[in-house]
Formats: C-alpha cells, sequence, structure tokens
C-alpha cells in the first residue's frame, strides 16, 4: 500500500485500540492489541506520518530510532536489592526503568494525555544484543520488566532487507503477533504531500515528467545509488535557499542529495532550463496581465516538456499566493473569534479601558491557542510561529487603542487586506487562464492546469471558497471526458463479455 493508506489504517487501528466499553474498559484487550509494523523502503515518510497521526487523533508520541540505544538505555541498569525470603535476606538483581518506559510517563506528567504512541524506528537494524530484547517487547509489550502503559499503542517502523544489510529476519512467532503493513512509494501520495508542502516547482515539474526518476535504489559495483522521497524534499529546501543567497545550483550540489548520479545530472540539466524558462516566458509579467505576443508563440510551438515546465512554473507562483491567502483567512477566522469574545465581556463594564486592558492579558494566549489549533489543523505547524507573532501584534494594538471601536477599526483593516489579496490573487489565477488559452486554445493543455490546481490543496481550498468561472467549465469537461472514457471502457469489457459467451455458446453448439 501506499503511505497515504499506511496512515488511514493506523489512524483507524488507533481508533479501534483506544475504543472503551461503558465501563471504561478497552474493548480491545490490550493482549490483543497486536503492535503495529510498518515495512518500507527509506524516506517514503514512515517517520512523518506518526506525528501527523498523533496531532490528528489528538493523542502523546513519543518516537525513538532504536539503533540508537544501547541494551541498557532500553532495558534499564541492573542493581542489587535486598529482600527477605523465609526468613532469610537474599541480595537479588533488579533493574532501574528503562529510559523509554520513563520517557512514556514523562510526556503524560508533562501533557496530561494519557493516552499515546509509542514509535520504534528502525526495529529491524537492532545489534545482536538488542534483537532478543525486541522480540520480546513486540511479543509481550515489555522493555526488561517494565511494562508499556495502558492505553499506548506500540507502532514500529523497519527496512526491507533489500534496503539494509543490517536488518534481522522476524521469525513467524514474532510476526504472528504484529499487524504487518507494507508500503512503497507512490508518487501521485506523494505530490498531494509536496503540493501542501509547497515543494519547490521544479522538483514537482520535473517528476511530472520524469515520473520513474521518483524513487529508484540499485546496487551496483560502485556501492548503492539511490533517489528518495525525503531527498527531493531535502532539495527543494536547498534550491529556496540557494535562490535566496544567489547561488547557483549544479549536479554535484544536487548529487548530494539524489545520489543516483545520472538522476542528478539530469535534474541539474532540467533546472537550468527551468530558470531559462522563467526569465523567457517572465512569469510574474504573466501573472500581471503584461504577456508579449512573442511567448504567446513561443509556448504555442514548444515541446511537451517545455509546456509542462512552463505550466509548472505558473502553478509554482500561483501556489504561493493561494498558501498566502489561506494563512491570512486564517488570521482573520482567528481574529473574529476573538473580537467577539472581547465585545461579550466589554458590554456593560463600567470601565471599557480598563477592561480591555484586562482582556489582553487574560485571552492573549487563549487566541493564540486557537490560532494554533487551527493552523495545525491544516498542517501548517512550521508557519505557526509567524501566524502566532502577527496576532501578538494585532493585540498589542488592540490594547493601546482602549476602546471596542477601535479594536473593531483594526480586525476591519485586516478583514480588507484578506478580500484585497483574494482579489489579486483571483485577478492573478484569470492571467494565467488567458495566458494559456492564448497559447493553446482550448486544448488539452488547459484540461491538464485543471487538473493540476484541483490537485493542489491551497489551489482547491483558494477556488472552492472563491470561485473560478474558467476552472469550473474546464473542470466540467475534464470530468465530461473522464466519464466518456469510462463509458467506453464498459463498452469495451462488455464486447469482450459477448464475445467470450457467443464462443462458449458455439462450443456448446458444436458438441
Amino acid at each position: 500500500m501506499n503511505i497515504k493508506r499506511a496512515k488511514e489504517e493506523i489512524k483507524n487501528t488507533i481508533e479501534a485500540y483506544l475504543l472503551k466499553d461503558s465501563f471504561g474498559n478497552y474493548v480491545i484487550p490490550a493482549i490483543r492489541q497486536r503492535p503495529v509494523l510498518l515495512m518500507g523502503p527509506p524516506g517514503v515518510g514512515k517517520t512523518q506520518i506518526m506525528e501527523q497521526i498523533a496531532r490528528e487523533c489528538r493523542i502523546g508520541l513519543v518516537a525513538y530510532t532504536i539503533t540508537h540505544h544501547t541494551r541498557q538505555s532500553a532495558v534499564g541498569l541492573p542493581f542489587i536489592r535486598e529482600k527477605e525470603y523465609d526468613g532469610k535476606v537474599y541480595s537479588v538483581t533488579e533493574y532501574t526503568m528503562s529510559e523509554i518506559i520513563g520517557a512514556i510517563h514523562e510526556k503524560m506528567e508533562k501533557t496530561g494525555i494519557r493516552e499515546g504512541i509509542l514509535f520504534i524506528d528502525e526495529i529491524n537494524c537492532v545489534s545482536e544484543t538488542m534483537a532478543p530484547m525486541m522480540l520480546q517487547f513486540l511479543q509481550c509489550k515489555t522493555f526488561g520488566n517494565q511494562q508499556v502503559p495502558e492505553g499506548w499503542v506500540i507502532v514500529a517502523a523497519g527496512n526491507p532487507p533489500e534496503y539494509n544489510k543490517s536488518v534481522r529476519d522476524f521469525d513467524v512467532v514474532t510476526l504472528d503477533r504484529v499487524k504487518r503493513l507494507d508500503v512503497e512509494a507512490d508518487y501521485g501520495v506523494w505530490k498531494e504531500y509536496a503540493y501542501r508542502e509547497q515543494l519547490h516547482g521544479a522538483v514537482i515539474s520535473y517528476l511530472d515528467i520524469r515520473k520513474n526518476n521518483f524513487y529508484q535504489i540499485e546496487t551496483t559495483v560502485d556501492g548503492t545509488l539511490f533517489a528518495t522521497a525525503r531527498g527531493w524534499e531535502d532539495l527543494s529546501q536547498i534550491l529556496y535557499v540557494y535562490e535566496k543567497l544567489g547561488k547557483p545550483v549544479d549536479a554535484q550540489v544536487v548529487g548530494q542529495y539524489i545520489q543516483f548520479p545520472r538522476i542528478a545530472r539530469d535534474f541539474a540539466n532540467y533546472l537550468e532550463l527551468y530558470y531559462k524558462y522563467h526569465r523567457d516566458y517572465q512569469i510574474d509579467e504573466v501573472l500581471a496581465g503584461n504577456v508579449q505576443p512573442s511567448a504567446i508563440s513561443k509556448l504555442h510551438f514548444a515541446d511537451f516538456d517545455e509546456r509542462l515546465s512552463v505550466m509548472g512554473l505558473l502553478l509554482s507562483r500561483l501556489g504561493e499566493e493561494f498558501r498566502l491567502c489561506y494563512l491570512k483567512d486564517l488570521m482573520v477566522t482567528g481574529l473574529f473569534d476573538h473580537l467577539k469574545a472581547v465585545q461579550r465581556k466589554l458590554t456593560g463594564a463600567a470601565d471599557p479601558e480598563k477592561k480591555t486592558a484586562l482582556l489582553v492579558k487574560e485571552e492573549r494566549l487563549q487566541a493564540e491557542e486557537q490560532l494554533k489549533k487551527e493552523l495545525e489543523a491544516g498542517h501548517l505547524d512550521k508557519v505557526s510561529e509567524t501566524a502566532k507573532r502577527q496576532i501578538l501584534m494585532w493585540m498589542e494594538g488592540a490594547e493601546k487603542a482602549g476602546d471596542f471601536e477601535a479594536v473593531r477599526a483594526s480586525f476591519a483593516a485586516e478583514a480588507d487586506g484578506r478580500q484585497q489579496l483574494i482579489d489579486e490573487t483571483s485577478e492573478k489565477l484569470e492571467y494565467a487562464f488567458d495566458f494559456l488559452e492564448a497559447a493553446f486554445g482550448q486544448g488539452q493543455e488547459l484540461v491538464l492546469f485543471v487538473t493540476e490546481l484541483t490537485a493542489g490543496f491551497f489551489s482547491a481550498w483558494f477556488i472552492r471558497e472563491n470561485g473560478c468561472d474558467r476552472y469550473y467549465k474546464y473542470n466540467k469537461g475534464l470530468l465530461f471526458a473522464e466519464r466518456g472514457r469510462a463509458i467506453s471502457d464498459r463498452i469495451e469489457e462488455a464486447k469482450e463479455l459477448m464475445t467470450g459467451a457467443d464462443l462458449s455458446m458455439g462450443d456448446g453448439r458444436s458438441m
């Protein structure tokens, strides 16, 4: 299965394991809650989805890469304790608490959340001394003599042996006590993630053209060559930073992340073309409505790869605008909720100015927390700090304003800014359609453009909230074409069935 389906399966498993009956007992007792064993190639997102799952299920997460631990840190250190049996005193060996079990208790103490996920990565790559302990862990849910607390679901991840020489095989006894999920790389699923996380447009458009280069691992006499999802994402980050610094990216730089020389060279060559197309077609000018006739003519006669690259440039630039609109909308929505709370508490107050100042102090943290939750629901953790700074600036302004009307005016300015940003972005989207229609008429390139807008998280959100007539026009054509293909496929299947039936009847008659 792909990583998206694996995530759904793990969430379903957690929901099932944590379901309680009317007496407060788990419907599936702990002894029957099989640990989840997530097996798949490196770099497909096994570790990353665990953070998403914990956040979305609102439970705790304690994560360990087990290869970084010794037997002592995982099991605990031995110490001597005196105990009396049948009137005699004996020296007995006991163990301190496992660092991993201790971390679970610390997590519960810190958060107050009593249920969660214990995630153990690289579980089948442990040392020889750790291997028996890992088998015991999966079978009995213990580290040494310490039990994993009730309500904590065990998820372990590992790599198949073809990807890691250190891998140890699990025996049938162990495998029969786990819930195994095998994951494989899937570009379509990763692309959804790439759009949502705003990965560099060059990476997405290149992989659209060279899908086979998304995930490759090959063993040669010179060693293992590989290109992974993790490598492409990290390369995307360095591309953004190098662009800001004005530094060039060549095959040697790419090869530090995509450690497959042929693919690294191919992407480096494509990146040069990508930047060239950006200059030649002046994408920012296109989105401002200033299109040169020569650019339209050039795109009209361009080959397929160039057309895809230009559309990728347009989508990448528009994606930045869609994302800003999304964040601005989250901000204004959060401020509006806070504004209503301020209005309710100020109503009837004897001293409005004093009350407002008090409200700012009391509710600032509440406003931050509410906004943070909304941001987390949109999987935008990495921008939450920026958003929090924005809301703090607004709150400082409210504190100085001293009255509700000034606070409302401050909010109105933010709301007007949101609408202006939406209007400007809608205009840029219309200019993009103008450009593509001028170059391709009503061709399939427009359907492809609409397909990519549908696939992007921020673009789909923007169009759903604000509309776009031409998007709906081409999307309707896309749906019609898909229905037409589905009908044609059914007709072909019916023909095959009828042909098979005729042959069968013919054989019966010949007898």
